[in-house]
């Protein structure tokens, strides 16, 4: 698949991005090979791939679940415009 100019400054334009009219023929090459690659992709035949979470074969490293820093809930209340039964008053902004 080719794109021409005018098909490139209407995917900017889409995309609201301003590009100089001297990089157009470079953008609709580098478009067209992205799109040509895809194309090409789609042809190759998946039916017996498994399908991946990941392309990698790792396991995420979980740190254990517990408190590490202490409550300072009174030394950062004592700092806000207002508050009631440990919690944050804030105006109201919906009617």
């Amino acid at each position: 698949m080719s794109l021409g100019p005018d098909e490139v400054k209407r995917i900017a334009h889409l995309a609201r991005l301003a590009i100089d009219e001297a990089d157009i023929p470079s953008y609709a090459r580098s478009l067209s090979d992205i799109l040509d690659l895809v194309e090409r992709m789609q042809d190759v035949d998946t039916s017996g791939v498994e399908p991946m979470a990941h392309p990698l074969d790792a396991t995420q490293r979980l740190r254990d679940d517990e408190v590490t820093e202490p409550n300072q809930r009174e030394l950062f209340q004592s700092i806000a415009p207002a508050t009631e039964a440990g919690l944050y008053l804030v105006p109201r902004v919906i009617e």
